[in-house]
């Protein structure tokens, strides 16, 4: 029977750790960026301005024309729920105030993208 040192065991053990984690972390890094992004836009006034109607934790000066946007996953546990929503939100409700973002040109597809992303952390 052949024997394998420690070392190579070790070294075997770390190359596939690392193989598994490493690919984890970077999609990470990429989710915190989207998230990042989303926030921004959200909060800015020029853009998506959702503080104008909705409270969010951390904004400033938020509005209470449409709901608190917290606990985002369990209202809307389909992503493309959400997304369309921000496309269209007079399409689940036509006296909605809210603006259909996406259908009137408003927020492209990835920023609507990179919003939901950040209220998905919410």
């Amino acid at each position: 029977m052949r024997q394998i040192s420690l070392g190579a065991v070790l070294a075997g053990l770390v190359a596939a750790i690392l193989a598994i984690l490493l690919p984890a972390t970077l999609a990470v890094g990429q989710d915190a960026t989207a998230v990042a992004e989303g926030e921004k836009l959200a909060f800015d006034r020029t853009k998506g301005n959702c503080l104008a109607c909705h409270m969010i934790d951390g904004g400033d000066l938020a509005g209470n024309i449409g709901p608190p946007l917290l606990s985002m996953q369990q209202r809307f546990p389909d992503r493309a729920q959400l997304r369309a929503q921000i496309w269209d939100s007079t399409v689940k409700n036509p006296q909605t105030l809210m603006p259909p973002f996406g259908r009137n040109r408003i927020l492209s597809e990835d920023e609507i993208d990179r919003i939901v992303d950040f209220l998905y952390t919410l």
